[in-house]
């Protein structure tokens, strides 16, 4: 039997979204957003309201980079996102990561992170901020030897959106184009 529960806006896994941006001082601003989602393939769509000092630097940049979180830095991405930096000017400073500038977007590339997207805003609408991905980086320790991602490796979180947890995502159960041929 099913039990009828609140509803929720949000779909399990929600990824960690660490997105990253210059403030006019030209410090870093990160925040943790986990709403967000892929718009197509090479577009994504951050549901971030424009109190967000992020969303300002966006505006005024038209740029960001968007790094997925991970469980070796769990506490940081919480707090990058239960800190304003409207309130706090040295949130990323008090996190204890680091950034370095990205060679392709005018916006910070936190080294903590392994993989990151860096963006390139295409507009604004209603619900969210459209950004496209231009590029995308990976440590190479994650790397196998083809080129390919071992995100069973990396320790990528995931936002439950229900009981305002984080969980570890990565453990491959499956080959997509390939296990459905069965049915066929």
């Amino acid at each position: 039997m099913k039990k009828n529960l609140k509803a929720v806006s949000g779909i399990f896994p929600m990824p960690v979204l660490m997105i990253g941006t210059y403030n006019e001082d030209g410090s870093v601003d990160v925040m943790n957003a986990a709403w967000g989602m892929a718009q197509s393939m090479n577009e994504l769509k951050l549901c971030l309201t424009e109190s967000h000092k992020t969303v300002k630097n966006i505006k005024r940049t038209g740029y960001c980079t968007v790094a997925l979180g991970t469980r070796d830095y769990v506490a940081e991405c919480d707090y990058l996102g239960m800190v304003s930096a409207n309130n706090v000017k040295d949130k990323f400073e008090k996190s204890g990561l680091h950034a370095v500038k990205s060679e392709n977007v005018d916006a910070p590339v936190i080294e903590e992170y392994p993989i990151c997207m860096e963006c390139r805003l295409v507009g604004f609408e209603d619900d969210g901020t459209l950004v496209e991905v231009v590029n995308v980086l990976a440590d190479e320790k994650y790397l196998d030897e083809n080129g390919k991602l071992k995100l069973d490796e990396i320790g990528i979180i995931s936002y439950d959106p229900y009981g305002h947890g984080y969980y570890e995502v990565g453990r491959k159960v499956g080959q997509a184009f390939s296990d459905g041929k069965k049915f066929m």
